[in-house]
């Protein structure tokens, strides 16, 4: 039985060990985007740690399988998706293509790369939720292509509003291993926080373009 938050704190843990999360609320990052953010998150690390990496792989498969039941494909998102989706798909015994973030400006010109039929039953792997424009970008690619997207799955999601806002206005459900509340909750009772610095991470998910402009760094 897939016993969601058990998996949710355990990928959470696993995550701040490696340093594939890292929490700076005093000494926020920079996005590119140009938010001010007290968290960064690279589930590329993930890679590098066998152990961690068999657990996503292991549970990233489940999820599918709890979710989405039956599919035919997995796509992964690029770039960081890729190596996950294709872990996934080989776990599943299924095919495996991906979504470019533009197409080729030379040869083919594809936008999606591997072999898709048209009526495919497609799962989408993606490492990260933000705001899940990229996510969706690839899911309606896919959908151009005439594949029925069964859903999105993530490693992790910040679960921001306009995440939510976007995925439903598009019709796409999604499951992620591991979300932010999780983090948090695991983050301060091992002391990679101090229980105080919660309201000030609270706060910026709940609004994380504006957030940097009231904070005082150091």
């Amino acid at each position: 039985m897939y016993n969601k938050s058990d998996i949710e704190l355990k990928v959470a843990e696993f995550l701040l060990q490696i340093k594939a999360i890292k929490l700076q609320p005093a000494n926020p990052f920079t996005w590119a985007s140009g938010w001010k953010s007290p968290i960064y998150c690279d589930n590329r690390v993930t890679l590098s740690h066998p152990s961690v990496r068999t657990y996503i792989r292991q549970k990233l498969s489940q999820l599918i399988q709890e979710e989405f039941g039956s599919v035919d494909l997995i796509a992964g998102v690029a770039t960081a998706g890729i190596p996950q989706g294709v872990l996934v798909a080989q776990d599943l015994g299924l095919p495996f293509a991906y979504v470019r973030s533009k197409a080729k400006e030379h040869g083919t010109g594809s936008l999606i790369e591997g072999e898709i039929s048209e009526g495919q039953r497609v799962v989408v792997v993606e490492d990260l939720i933000s705001t899940g424009k990229s996510s969706l970008q690839a899911v309606e690619a896919l959908r151009a292509a005439g594949c029925t997207v069964a859903g999105l799955v993530s490693i992790f999601t910040y679960g921001f509003d306009v995440a939510e806002e976007n995925f439903k206005a598009a019709k796409c459900r999604h499951a992620s291993l591991s979300n932010y509340s999780a983090l948090l909750d695991y983050a301060a009772e091992h002391s990679f926080i101090m229980k105080n610095d919660i309201e000030l991470l609270n706060k910026w998910r709940q609004d994380p373009a504006n957030w940097g402009q009231h904070q005082v760094t150091g």
